[in-house]
Formats: structure tokens, C-alpha cells, sequence
């Protein structure tokens, strides 16, 4: 019989993304990129340099800095260089 591996719930793999490169997807559309350095129980995130992309393309559209995204307005967040299992 397969061993199945418990699933990781979201925030926790939030918070183990902390100082990798993510990519955030709004709910109206739009998409930033940049170096997540702070997430919290509701969600929102701080990133540091960080981009606005077009999320078809992944053009860069415009540079912040340091930004904070809003949990509740947060589609799904995309860690760079991990794979689904």
C-alpha cells in the first residue's frame, strides 16, 4: 500500500519561503515578484525588491522596493524553484 505524506498546510510553506524569491498573484490581475522577507497570520506579505510583472509574460513592468501585499487581496503565491509534488 502507498504511504501518503500528510499535506503542508499553506501558511506553513508561506513562512518557508522566507528569504527565497516568490511570485504574489493579485486578485485584480496583477503579479510582483521579489524576495519574500515576512509573512503573517492573515497572510500578507512583505517582499523587497520587488517587481511588478506582467503576469502573461513575465515582463517587468515597474521596481518598488520594498512592498506589502495585502493576504486578503492575494490570489496565490508561486515560491521560485519548487516544483508541485
Amino acid at each position: 500500500m502507498a504511504s501518503r505524506e500528510a499535506p503542508v498546510k499553506p501558511l506553513r510553506m508561506l513562512k518557508s519561503a522566507i528569504n527565497k524569491e516568490v511570485v504574489v498573484h493579485t486578485k485584480d490581475g496583477l503579479a510582483y515578484a521579489g524576495r519574500l522577507i515576512m509573512t503573517d497570520s492573515t497572510m500578507n506579505v512583505v517582499m523587497r525588491d520587488c517587481r511588478e510583472i506582467n503576469p502573461e509574460n513575465g515582463q517587468e513592468i515597474a521596481k518598488y522596493g520594498t512592498v506589502l501585499l495585502r493576504g486578503s487581496q492575494i490570489l496565490y503565491v508561486v515560491i521560485k524553484g519548487q516544483g508541485l509534488r
